[in-house]
């Protein structure tokens, strides 16, 4: 019995030593797990200057076309001949397509001959009326028929005419609606032609703005289908009358479109400068952290403290106000201060306090007018 309660007490020394052992451990675990710092995140900044925006008014806008016409049949005819391509540029007067005119032809050669007899015949009566052989009622009679005859001709060359269906000004072409020995009656679409360089762009702006917007003011037009390009124009026409259901007022901007990157019914987005300007923080849109509860960025703070006490590279999130964007920037108008650190690329793997290696052997983007080169 002394025996069995021996070994029982030994048993319980010792699996109270492995307790205490582990218990240890499992202690020193927790501490380096709290006082565990991650490798620091590689990153790239600039530094937040203050800087000044010119004043602008924001609308959407539509393109149009400053000349675009449905070309179309003039006469009723069978197409004999199509002589363009679909979405191929054509220049004023260039012929398009080609009805049947045989008809028409053989008519010619008839009046024609018509108007030759016609003019000997002339000819001939006015010898006589000189010699007073006939009457000058015989003159008149063979006068009329000459310049009937010759109207005539006129009428058929004419009707031929337009049945050679051309460009009526230098553009685009659409796409082809018609077929070879399709008949056609008169008005009856062919292909769309847009000229496309100039270009318009149609925007609305509230009618309390409208002592802002005159004639000849910039305006910027970007577009997310034409991406990393700007295009600028001026204003060129303002409408007369206020639209009742939206309260605004239509302007018009025109614009070179030397490459036809914009097309007619595109959504665009127009700034109007208005005059003036304001003064805010500009920065690469990268650094932008948009989220639906705000926007935020990264401030880097060289004296971050970490659970040890100890300090580090860190950065701290700041949520922040975004107004306007002008190529690769947007603009802050509060929680950044000019000489704040800010972060501007890879701010999706940051969190509030995470520790950060700086690096800026490559910038990120930040030119306010960026060609399409450098996009």
């Amino acid at each position: 019995m002394k025996r069995m309660l021996l070994m029982l007490a030994a048993m319980i020394v010792i699996i109270a030593g492995l307790g205490f052992v582990k218990f240890q451990q499992i202690q020193t675990a927790i501490a380096e797990g709290a006082s565990f710092q991650p490798p620091p995140e590689a990153v790239t900044t600039i530094v937040a200057q203050q800087t000044e925006w010119p004043e602008t008014l924001q609308a959407i806008g539509s393109v149009a076309a400053v000349q675009g016409v449905v070309v179309s049949a003039d006469l009723a005819g069978t197409v004999d001949r199509i002589t363009f391509d679909s979405g191929k540029s054509v220049q004023q007067g260039e012929v398009l397509l080609q009805l049947d005119t045989r008809q028409e032809r053989a008519q010619l050669a008839a009046a024609e001959a018509q108007r030759d007899l016609a003019r000997v015949n002339f000819n001939r009566m006015e010898g006589l009326l000189n010699e007073n052989v006939i009457s000058r009622a015989e003159f008149d009679g063979a006068t009329a028929e000459n310049k009937q005859t010759e109207a005539r001709v006129g009428e058929i060359r004419a009707a031929i005419d337009r049945k050679m269906i051309r460009a009526p000004f230098s553009g685009i072409l659409g796409i082809r609606q018609v077929n070879l020995g399709q008949y056609l009656s008169s008005g009856d679409p062919i292909v769309q032609l847009q000229s496309l360089n100039p270009i318009y762009v149609n925007f609305g702006v509230p009618q309390q703005a409208t002592a802002q917007i005159r004639m000849g003011r910039d305006v910027r037009i970007t577009s997310e289908d034409v991406a990393g390009t700007e295009f600028h124009g001026r204003v060129t026409a303002v409408d007369s009358i206020v639209n009742e259901q939206t309260r605004n007022i239509q302007i018009q901007a025109t614009l070179a479109n030397p490459e036809g990157r914009l097309r007619p019914g595109m959504f665009v987005q127009a700034a109007v400068g208005v005059g003036g300007g304001r003064s805010l923080v500009a920065l690469p849109a990268t650094a932008i952290s948009y989220a639906p509860y705000g926007d935020s960025i990264f401030i880097v703070d060289n004296n971050t403290k970490g659970p040890n006490g100890a300090t580090y590279k860190g950065v701290r999130q700041q949520f922040v106000k975004v107004e306007g964007a002008r190529g690769d920037q947007v603009g802050v108008v509060s929680g950044v201060k000019p000489g704040d650190e800010v972060v501007t690329s890879g701010v999706f793997k940051l969190r509030n306090g995470a520790a950060v290696l700086v690096n800026n052997t490559v910038k990120v983007p930040n030119d306010p007018a960026p060609t399409p080169a450098d996009n």
